[in-house]
């Protein structure tokens, strides 16, 4: 912007038009408090365009020496800091936004001085975004309770704390890198927290049928188990078997997604195949859930979704990933392709996450992409089963029959792509 408006005016004087255009702006929102408020108020569409151009006009005379300016956003700085005591004067609990606005409007001329159009122009629009939001925003803390507010801070230290800090370097014959084992629990700590934060905003409105969705999308084993026991307390085993079947099924679209930012050989070679898997699962569940148990009104309410972020829990899904990683490698070296498959079956008795991305993490290095999908199709197989077997043990005798016949039917469908 700032080189076309140069080949007709001076430059100097585009960024002096340029400042006070900012700068009125963030102005014009500060008079328009000004004149709903009956309380005192710093500055307004005069006051803040004339510090902008203070900005600018100290940066004009220092050049490259930042004292000058430096030195106006003290003085600045001092001023401000009286009105907000002349403020503190009329009201006790009085803000000091305005204050720091004028503080933002000094930087931004200086920041236009210094050519940096795009910054200037950002801050200006995001200043004047958090000045109006003032009510949503403050609202906001009375909204979303601390616990959430906790869960976001980890999401953030698992993913923009801690990951870039990780080494990204193989240590050792297992193929062992820091930084991608991070990365996988990153990934999969973003599918499970944008799941878990679906499932909460939807709370009470989706009924059983979005838990076992959202659910199974960060944890198919452990949606089973809450399903089966709250079909205990219902007599609704076609809905909770289906529901059952559901979270199954997003278990492939899960596998799906992660196999992609991880293995796209993988994702090559399964990608069709796990497709019609989660198709069968969710279309197969939601006709079978559709049959109405005679007597009984549909269930609707919707189950209380449980926070996938525990920091232990990250530390032990990494940890996890290791020993499979080591113990695939060891039993691909040491017992072959029997071996592997047998791994890859006992593994379904947990969550298979940790062993399925060991193996889409080795199979550009050390396990080959074919010995890699069979045991990642007989792992969600045998998950499948284990998971129905899950369900005959916690749920009422019925919804366990039916959960477990479903799931049965579902790991041997998962079991032709080894054909194939």
């Amino acid at each position: 912007m700032g080189k076309t408006l140069t080949q007709f005016f001076p430059k100097e004087g585009t960024q002096i038009i340029l400042v006070l255009l900012l700068s009125f702006l963030i102005g014009l929102e500060r008079e328009e408090q000004k004149v709903i408020s009956e309380q005192y108020r710093f500055g307004g569409v005069r006051t803040f365009p004339l510090l902008g151009l203070l900005g600018y006009t100290l940066c004009l005379f220092s050049g490259a020496s930042l004292v000058p300016p430096a030195v106006g956003f003290a003085v600045v700085g001092a001023f401000l800091w009286q009105s907000y005591r002349h403020k503190l004067e009329g009201v006790a609990l009085a803000g000091m936004t305005t204050e720091l606005s004028g503080l933002v409007t000094y930087t931004i001329g200086a920041l236009v001085y210094h050519d940096e159009y795009w910054v200037a122009t950002t801050l200006t629009v995001l200043s004047v975004a958090l000045l109006e939001l003032k009510t949503a925003l403050e609202s906001l803390a009375t909204r979303v309770p601390g616990e959430e507010i906790l869960t976001f801070a980890k999401f953030l230290l698992l993913t923009a704390v801690i990951l870039p800090v990780v080494p990204n370097r193989t240590i050792g014959s297992f193929g062992f890198n820091p930084f991608k084992t991070w990365l996988v629990v990153a990934a999969v700590s973003a599918i499970s927290y944008g799941s878990y934060l679906l499932q909460v905003r939807m709370k009470g409105r989706g009924g059983v049928l979005l838990a076992a969705l959202l659910g199974g999308a960060y944890s198919s084993t452990l949606t089973t188990v809450v399903l089966a026991k709250r079909a205990r307390e219902e007599s609704r085993p076609h809905l909770f078997s289906g529901c059952i079947l559901v979270a199954s099924g997003m278990m492939y679209l899960r596998l799906l997604a992660l196999l992609a930012i991880f293995s796209p050989a993988l994702l090559h070679r399964l990608g069709v195949s796990f497709l019609l898997l989660a198709g069968v699962g969710l279309l197969g569940g939601w006709l079978w859930m559709g049959t109405l148990d005679r007597g009984e009104p549909t269930t609707q309410r919707s189950l209380q979704p449980q926070n996938p972020l525990e920091l232990s829990a990250a530390f032990l899904f990494a940890a996890l990933f290791v020993a499979m990683l080591c113990v695939t490698h060891l039993a691909l070296l040491y017992l072959g392709r029997a071996g592997l498959y047998s791994l890859a079956g006992v593994m379904g008795v947990t969550d298979v996450d940790p062993f399925i991305l060991s193996l889409a993490e080795s199979s550009s290095t050390l396990t080959p992409v074919a010995l890699a999908g069979g045991a990642i199709v007989i792992a969600a197989a045998s998950n499948n089963l284990i998971k129905g077997i899950y369900a005959y043990g916690f749920a009422d005798r019925r919804t366990g029959m039916q959960a477990l016949a479903l799931l049965t039917i579902l790991a041997l469908l998962g079991l032709l792509p080894m054909l194939l």
